[in-house]
């Protein structure tokens, strides 16, 4: 299986997980998937305004410069590792 195979069903099984994760791996799992499928975070910081969108663009730039396939395997491990539990 491929690693986009991988990835995708990563995500198919993300939404099928035995409990809800925490808020700030909820936040990994975000971050993760936007790099993988959109690379660097783009645009402006939301503003203090807008916590849950301040909070989601954060995790996604904490992965700035990670690679699309890296992050793919880091989000594929992650959502097994939590499917595990």
């Amino acid at each position: 299986m491929s690693l986009q195979e991988q990835f995708a069903q990563a995500q198919a099984d993300s939404k099928n997980l035995p409990e809800r994760p925490d808020n700030m791996t909820m936040l990994k799992i975000y971050g993760l998937y936007k790099q993988a499928s959109s690379g660097d975070a783009t645009g402006e910081r939301p503003g203090f305004t807008d916590m849950i969108g301040r909070a989601k663009f954060d995790a996604w730039d904490g992965f700035k410069g990670t690679s699309k396939d890296d992050a793919m395997q880091q989000y594929v491990d992650l959502i097994e590792e939590l499917k595990d539990e």
